[in-house]
């Protein structure tokens, strides 16, 4: 371990690995700050389930739109710079709202602008999110292309990490701490990563940039100063000759004042006609690729899967919380066995399912999401207690299975994008693939709110919770009836 780390820091530099391994752990460790957040929406702001449910859906919403910030980034250099700019503008984004709700409890108390301050905050934690993926991409390149599976690795164990140590501190927090404190001890973990940008060089990636100076040149060339003086001993012919030299001087500073401010505004045009033409190349060529039906139909097939089920998960919590009477140093705890529930199933797809047909995989995963959903029926009829089961122990075993399970189902999907993609537009048409699949859970989930919303499902009123999970169940069963837009022998291995 210790000499992967070394020949990692050797090829990208100590400052560069810290960079991706802070962000990636604040990206895990964010259920520490997000469990306080579903407790303010309902305890504080007394929201209903499927309230709660539709803010969180506008919330991550900036999830859904990755690919603009990658399109923005790269054809739109800050000071000839792609990439830290917009990461420290990204941290900034992140930072300032737990700030601001740590601090103001008028505006973490109503409901509309603590959910515009949660927004931007997921604004800037999905820009970063794109940007530090994007310097993974430029990192290994050419000569360090073998280390880019180290760092996908790193990676992913720096989110892992952040994960179960947020759960776990996430749940004491709350039992011991006010929410504002929460939110205020969080904001420490963006503050560090906004000084880290610092740390990290970045090459310009254009000179043209330099125009500011060049304009202020011929500026003052168009302004230079001439003296003509006067003599009273001239004759009057010869003052009407100075006289007539002056206005011609004149004219001429001003026709140099004149071609010097053109010269400007032409360079500022050449500039933003550059950054427009950029913008437009590469927004054809995503569209272009994406078009393509090996790229477009198993996309299609994600986004179903997606917004066919109703996400009922904020519901359960309200279940969990209001009537099962859970604490919230447990549901932390089942968060951590949850996210190594999700290592479990990673390790068991790279060890015994890369062979197997991903049609296979994804048929299999659905029909072990519909028996793990009817595991959740069985919590709220209440069955468990008949066999002598408890209801923390089936929430734990239903947490650890559902997220090992569902990594069955995105493993495939980050194979598929990483195969499909076409050379030169990778890090842009991956994020859009991850935009697809997080638009597709943003939407299931208002779709899980219409459910509550219909079934009357609400705080303290849970009769109807049973039929709404009937309804989850047999939605599960609609993306199978669509698998034929998967590449039929499409492996772990191949396209």
């Amino acid at each position: 371990m210790i000499q992967w780390l070394t020949r990692l820091r050797a090829a990208f530099g100590a400052s560069f690995i810290w960079l991706v391994c802070l962000i990636y752990f604040t990206q895990g460790f964010r259920s520490f700050v997000w469990t306080a957040v579903s407790y303010q929406l309902k305890d504080r702001l007394k929201l209903s389930p499927s309230s709660s449910q539709f803010a969180f859906s506008i919330a991550f919403f900036p999830w859904s739109i990755k690919p603009l910030y990658g399109i923005v980034s790269d054809c739109i250099p800050i000071k000839g710079r792609k990439r830290v700019p917009y990461l420290v503008i990204a941290t900034v984004l992140s930072l300032v709202p737990w700030l601001v709700l740590g601090l103001t409890a008028t505006l973490r108390n109503s409901s509309w602008q603590f959910m515009t301050f949660l927004t931007v905050q997921n604004l800037g934690s999905a820009m970063a999110d794109v940007v530090v993926d994007a310097m993974i991409a430029e990192a290994v390149r050419h000569e360090k292309a073998s280390f880019a599976g180290d760092l996908q690795s790193i990676s992913w164990l720096a989110m892992a990490f952040g994960g179960i140590c947020g759960s776990l501190l996430g749940g004491y927090a709350l039992t011991n701490l006010q929410i504002h404190t929460i939110f205020l001890l969080f904001s420490v973990l963006p503050s560090i990563q906004l000084l880290s940008c610092g740390l990290v060089e970045e090459k310009s990636v254009d000179s043209k940039v330099l125009l500011e100076s060049s304009d202020s040149r011929s500026s003052d060339g168009a302004n230079g100063n001439s003296s003509f003086l006067d003599d009273d001993n001239f004759s009057e012919k010869k003052s009407n000759t100075t006289m007539s030299r002056r206005k011609k001087s004149n004219k001429s500073k001003q026709k140099k004042s004149v071609s010097g401010k053109l010269e400007i505004a032409g360079k500022e045009d050449s500039l933003a006609s550059q950054w427009f033409h950029s913008l437009k190349a590469a927004t054809y060529s995503l569209c272009h690729a994406f078009k393509q039906p090996l790229i477009l139909r198993p996309m299609a097939w994600f986004f179903l899967a997606q917004v066919s089920i109703p996400n009922l998960s904020t519901v359960m919590f309200y279940y969990q919380t209001e009537y099962l009477s859970l604490d919230a140093s447990f549901l932390g705890t089942a968060r951590v066995v949850g996210w190594l529930g999700l290592m479990l199933g990673t390790f068991v797809y790279n060890r015994y399912l890369k062979t197997m047909k991903l049609r296979r995989i994804l048929m299999l995963s659905h029909v072990g999401l519909s028996i793990l959903t009817l595991l959740d029926m069985v919590l709220v009829t209440r069955v468990n207690l008949t066999y002598g089961l408890s209801d923390k122990i089936m929430v734990l075993f239903g947490s650890a299975l559902s997220d090992a399970i569902n990594q069955f189902k995105f493993m495939p999907f980050l194979i598929l994008s990483g195969q499909l993609c076409p050379p030169g537009i990778e890090g842009t048409l991956f994020a859009l693939f991850m935009s697809i699949n997080n638009l597709g859970s943003t939407l299931g989930s208002f779709v899980g709110a219409g459910v509550a919303s219909v079934l009357n499902i609400s705080s303290g009123s849970f009769d109807n919770l049973p039929l709404g999970i009937a309804i989850q169940v047999l939605c599960t069963f609609i993306p199978i009836g669509f698998l034929f837009l998967i590449p039929k022998e499409a492996t772990g291995l191949s396209a």
